[in-house]
């Protein structure tokens, strides 16, 4: 069969070490997210935290023994300082919201689910075309397009009732759907959608019953704590610039490092 050439499969590299198997299906996200461990990967050998005999896998799980090393690279490279008294007061005083016990949020929402083989990009594809019919639908439609929707799109039992989940609190969902719906003040459909473990979700917020705010005494460590996160995730995200700079990376686009990773 001359004349004609299979083409290989395209596969992410750092340095020219594979992040993924050839026939793997991944979300940016999920490239994003390996290129940045294979990144500090390296580096922890290069800074002898990790033997050079440590090897990279292509299912993006990385050794313990290379967990342990990024620790301490981290730790020897990144400078965290400890924020002061005034910008702890300064972000508890803006945040007061995040700070409340006792809040409870009435929710409903059309699941997409991420399973095994699904085909990433048409999944979100059909989840974004969802949320923007059901934003134009908000509140305009005597059918209730949401409900519609969820009934005969959604990935969850709660579809047979609208996609209603009920009152929630902060205990009742997965933390990274509830940072995404607890401490704000938006009502409606939310104009993004929301991700999860359990894949991406259209959000609808039909009530919201606020908590009391704690005061500031009783929240100080959480708040100096959030502060710190945030610091080291720009100090983090920062020297993930550095270290692709110097690296050799074929097929992610390492620019919108927004990946749990560095989050």
């Amino acid at each position: 069969m001359s004349g004609i050439h299979m083409s290989e499969p395209s596969v992410a590299r750092v340095n020219g070490i594979a992040l993924h198997h050839a026939e793997a299906l991944l979300s940016e996200d999920d490239l994003r997210q390996r290129a940045c461990s294979e990144l500090l990967r390296q580096a922890a050998v290069t800074h002898r935290f990790l033997t050079s005999d440590d090897e990279a896998t292509s299912d993006g799980v990385l050794s313990e023994a290379a967990s342990l090393a990024i620790e301490k690279l981290l730790d020897a490279h990144l400078a965290i300082p400890e924020p002061s008294p005034e910008a702890c007061q300064r972000h508890y005083k803006t945040h007061l919201a995040s700070y409340s016990a006792g809040e409870k949020v009435q929710v409903r929402h059309i699941l997409f689910a991420v399973t095994p083989g699904v085909d990433l990009a048409a999944l979100r594809n059909r989840a974004e075309t969802t949320l923007l019919d059901v934003r134009c639908h908000d509140g305009k439609s005597p059918q209730d397009a949401f409900a519609k929707a969820a009934s005969a799109l959604s990935n969850c039992p709660s579809g047979a009732d609208g996609g209603a989940l009920g009152w929630l609190t902060t205990s009742d969902c997965a933390p990274e759907f509830g940072k995404e719906i607890f401490g704000q003040t938006e009502v409606g459909v939310l104009p993004r959608l929301v991700h999860s473990r359990f894949g991406l979700h259209v959000v609808e917020v039909l009530q919201r019953e606020p908590g009391a705010v704690q005061g500031f005494e009783t929240v100080q460590g959480a708040v100096a704590m959030a502060l710190r996160q945030k610091t080291f995730v720009a100090a983090l995200r920062q020297y993930l610039s550095v270290l692709a700079a110097q690296a050799q990376v074929v097929g992610v686009d390492l620019e919108p490092a927004h990946t749990p990773l560095v989050q």
